[in-house]
């Protein structure tokens, strides 16, 4: 059990410092745009960076991962990590945005103004160390969860929210009635045709890429689980594990919330040849905890 806890423990804590590296560098480089109020390459400084789909991708992002820290320091105190499916889903979306905000920079915006300017300042943050380390954080250290094709189509939506008000902006309304001016050059510098047909099947791409790589990692994680569970407790009696898994819990963490890992219980049944349900060990492990916790204190009361 001791290397199940130990791979759990790495996968909170890489979580973690990513979560925070990203909302850190989020806060820094918004930041430095709205105490920017002119740019001689950029028009859109001071308040108006809200206006640009680089920002408020990175500011989806930031708040999706920063749902996930309470959940991995949770994890790293009671060896239980585990994200609810909306923080899985919000996250693959914030993930989705700021992916193609890293490709847009890379081989649509520096071609046209420069690597160097493109990846400077507040856009290093921006364009390129939030993208890419949300990226890998999601699809390697965040895999607690299988996730679906429906979940991809709900992952789309923020991108296709903004690509409507662009065009909205720019193309409906234009610069000189009072709506945006073309910043990112796709009405400019491309027929029209050419991003209204094409940024919603590269964010599919992009989305199925990540779903690919995140659901690889998770099946990997599981294999290696359960072949784990199956070679370490497959003849083993599961309610005597079970119990000693409460009691040493219940003799070790830090308080007295009660948190049954019924993940873990979940893949022991799975791996054992007991006819024991997921339902009746879950049962049994809160029994003995809570058992455990009189002992414990009985014996506090007589030192």
């Amino acid at each position: 059990m001791d290397r199940v806890m130990k791979i759990t423990q790495r996968q909170c804590l890489l979580a973690l410092m990513s979560s925070v590296i990203v909302v850190v560098c989020v806060f820094i480089g918004i930041t430095m745009n709205l105490t920017t109020l002119y740019d001689e390459n950029f028009d859109h400084m001071g308040i108006r960076t809200f206006c640009m789909f680089t920002v408020n991708s990175n500011i989806l992002a930031a708040i999706s991962v920063a749902m996930i820290i309470p959940y991995t320091i949770d994890g790293l105190r009671k060896h239980n990590y585990h994200l609810p499916r909306w923080v899985t889903i919000l996250t693959y979306a914030g993930v989705t945005a700021v992916t193609l905000t890293f490709l847009i920079s890379l081989f649509i915006l520096s071609p046209v103004k420069g690597f160097r300017l493109i990846f400077s300042g507040s856009r290093f943050f921006l364009h390129g160390v939030c993208p890419i380390l949300t990226f890998v954080a999601f699809c390697f250290f965040m895999s607690a969860q299988r996730v679906s094709f429906a979940d991809q189509i709900i992952a789309l939506i923020p991108v296709l929210i903004y690509s409507i008000l662009y065009y909205v902006m720019v193309v409906v309304i234009g610069e000189e009635n009072g709506g945006w001016n073309d910043f990112y050059g796709f009405v400019t510098h491309l027929p029209l045709w050419i991003p209204v047909t094409l940024i919603m099947p590269l964010t599919f791409a992009i989305s199925s890429l990540i779903r690919f790589l995140h659901n690889r990692c998770f099946r990997r994680r599981k294999e290696e689980e359960a072949a784990y569970f199956k070679k370490t407790f497959g003849q083993a009696d599961i309610r005597k594990i079970v119990s000693a898994m409460a009691r040493m819990h219940s003799s070790s963490v830090i308080n007295r919330d009660i948190v049954i890992p019924r993940r873990v219980i979940t893949i022991l049944q799975e791996n054992n040849d007991g006819d024991c349900t997921v339902d009746e060990l879950c049962e049994l492990y809160l029994k003995e905890y809570l058992e455990n916790c009189e002992v414990l204190n009985v014996e506090k009361l007589w030192i």
